[in-house]
């Protein structure tokens, strides 16, 4: 939901950009059954699972509340905030548009981890069914389009959804640089086009699938080329997209692979920062739609993509559409949950993280559900559902980002020796977790090890060049007495967004927060207004508060300000904003109060932040 550039753990500086989920393979219970006496992970402060959700409502109807959980030693754990990716649906035929799910009875058995098909599972990031071939043959795909849609040849379609391999990180990282020096130089004018070049250095211009496809099987050795459910779910999402490339050339009729390589691509845009990889995401779902339209796997792909994209309204329609074919759709139940969250629609979103939470328990729902909760001031609850998460993990991937969501919650809290600790976890479990690694960072930072921050976050910027790592690794430059370099990082947030608005992505709520710190005040400003046009967030609300006050307006702030904290989310960014305004429009003991929690939530939210409230605070104390 909707992250704020400085806690990218959440999306990177976009609101929809989560790490990608993988399937839980053991569901266990549901996150309002959880139990009190279930124990903590190890490695974190022994806080019980989560506990009822006020109310029976969210009971599921097919994980029986004795359904056995992994244990602790077996899973790590997550990222904060879940949106916009979600764990596999329920088995599909494969090949096939038999979407309807067999388990949704109450009588229903889950199958253990263990006796799960390999085939039936879902690539890492996303929740498409791969097409699994029928023994050797290709029975599983259509025997023809619908007369009333037009397929591409063969020879057409996989070149047009091709993603080539992205660039070395210092090739993107170089662009980057390239691109914001240009714009520094007054050659506005050729922005647009020069985003163009910039998306081709990003993905380095590789070999596309419409080629012969040897380069994918070369990539894959003793791998093969049709797709291989085992290799997808490993958590290589290269290795996932140039296996299924393989395969869609082979079978370019399957709108299953079709599906998947699109989820795939908008999973890759969302870990390397590369916001081009979205048209192809699109083209590989508009031809899994064109082989089998209204198929549930493509219409939940788009509303993946859509949220990727930050519209939101377009996600809710796309989620409402796949679950209208398909009930039990994980992707869809979860992009469900994320539209109406970043919608504002904070009530509903809580009714869908309950309707989610009876039909499909597990990873992608707990974490959704715990932010939720989050949202709405009940941190116990979001902790102790992160904690039956990361219990009922099964793999790397699972593991990294439950992980990591419960080190930045703790975090968020101020306890920084916890929250290290569970980005430990996820890293033990995946060592390349970017969002752990920037997690970490800024847990260093806010413990006072600022030179391991800035290591730590300028490998994750090498790879991952996103907003909210930029611009907090420009903050600790800055904090250092290191300007150039911090401006350099501020002027990579302006290349990225450039690129992420030609690739079709609402870059507004980037665009102001950052902006109103580290740029143009008055492009804040019209930034936030249209972000807020949009959406009715509390994330929105606090940029817009931000922005006014950033351009001398206070007094229009405070109400933004006073409404960004009204739903008892505590944020300690967002009391510092809401205090500082304070204190701009006179309201001195409000002022003191709104400063104190921020410090007293989370001392070290922000290098620069942080310093401030603490500046303003004795000036006010002075003032007594």
């Amino acid at each position: 939901m909707s992250p704020r550039t400085n806690d990218s753990a959440r999306g990177s500086g976009q609101e929809a950009t989560r790490p990608a989920e993988t399937r839980a393979s053991s569901k266990g219970p549901a996150a309002s059954e959880i139990s009190e006496a279930t124990e903590a992970p190890a490695g974190t402060d022994a806080t019980p699972p989560a506990e009822a959700a006020g109310t029976d409502a969210a009971q599921p109807t097919q994980a029986p509340t004795s359904a056995k959980v992994p244990a602790a030693s077996k899973t790590p754990a997550a990222t904060e905030a879940p949106t916009g990716t979600e764990a596999t649906p329920p088995a599909e035929a494969a090949g096939t548009d038999a979407a309807q799910p067999s388990q949704a009875p109450t009588s229903a058995k889950v199958p253990a981890a263990s006796k799960t098909p390999a085939a039936t599972e879902a690539p890492t990031g996303t929740d498409a069914t791969p097409p699994a071939e029928a023994a050797g043959t290709d029975a599983a795909q259509p025997t023809q389009a619908p007369t009333s849609t037009k397929v591409p040849a063969a020879s057409e379609a996989p070149a047009a959804a091709a993603a080539p391999p992205a660039a070395p990180a210092p090739g993107r990282v170089g662009a980057l640089r390239r691109f914001a020096a240009a714009a520094r130089r007054g050659r506005g004018a050729h922005l647009t086009s020069c985003a163009v070049l910039l998306a081709v250095a990003m993905t380095a211009g590789a070999v596309a699938v419409g080629d012969d496809g040897r380069d994918a099987a070369r990539a894959l050795p003793g791998v093969s080329r049709a797709v291989d459910a085992e290799v997808l779910l490993r958590g290589d999402l290269d290795t996932a997209i140039r296996s299924l490339q393989a395969h869609v050339r082979q079978q370019p009729r399957d709108f299953g692979a079709w599906a998947t390589l699109g989820l795939a691509q908008v999973e890759r845009a969302r870990t390397d920062g590369d916001p081009s990889r979205y048209a192809r995401a699109e083209r590989a779902l508009a031809r899994s739609l064109a082989l089998r339209p209204g198929n549930d796997r493509a219409l939940a792909g788009q509303a993946a993509l859509a949220a990727a994209r930050h519209d939101f309204t377009a996600a809710l329609d796309h989620a409402d559409r796949a679950l209208e074919r398909n009930p039990y759709s994980e992707r869809a139940l979860c992009s469900r949950i994320d539209a109406l969250v970043e919608l504002g629609r904070y009530e509903e979103a809580a009714q869908a993280a309950t309707v989610a939470d009876r039909r499909r328990p597990g990873v992608p729902v707990f974490t959704r559900y715990a932010y939720v909760r989050e949202l709405r001031g009940d941190v116990r609850t979001a902790r102790r559902v992160l904690h039956q998460a990361l219990a009922g993990a099964s793999g790397p991937a699972d593991v990294a980002y439950v992980a990591t969501a419960l080190g930045n919650l703790e975090r968020g809290r101020g306890r920084y020796g916890v929250a290290l600790r569970h980005y430990a976890r996820a890293l033990a479990a995946d060592d390349a977790h970017l969002p752990a690694l920037e997690g970490r960072a800024r847990a260093q930072a806010a413990a006072g090890d600022r030179a391991g921050a800035i290591t730590t976050l300028e490998q994750v910027v090498a790879r991952s060049p996103l907003p909210g790592p930029l611009v907090a690794l420009g903050e600790l430059y800055e904090d250092r007495g290191d300007r150039a370099k911090a401006r350099e990082q501020y002027a990579l947030v302006d290349a990225w967004t450039a690129l992420a608005r030609t690739a079709g992505v609402d870059v507004d709520l980037d665009t102001a927060l950052a902006a109103a710190d580290h740029g143009d005040t008055a492009e804040a400003l019209r930034a936030a207004r249209a972000e807020w046009d949009r959406r009715r967030t509390v994330h929105t609300a606090d940029a817009l508060a931000w922005a006014l006050h950033r351009e001398g307006r206070s007094a229009e702030a405070l109400p933004y300000a006073r409404r960004a904290t009204a739903t008892g989310y505590r944020d300690a960014a967002f009391l510092h904003h809401r205090g500082m305004i304070e204190k701009a429009t006179g309201h001195l003991r409000a002022a003191r109060a709104s400063l104190t929690a921020a410090l007293e939530l989370n001392p070290g939210f922000s290098p620069l932040g942080a310093r401030a409230a603490r500046a303003a605070l004795k000036d006010l104390e002075a003032a007594r």
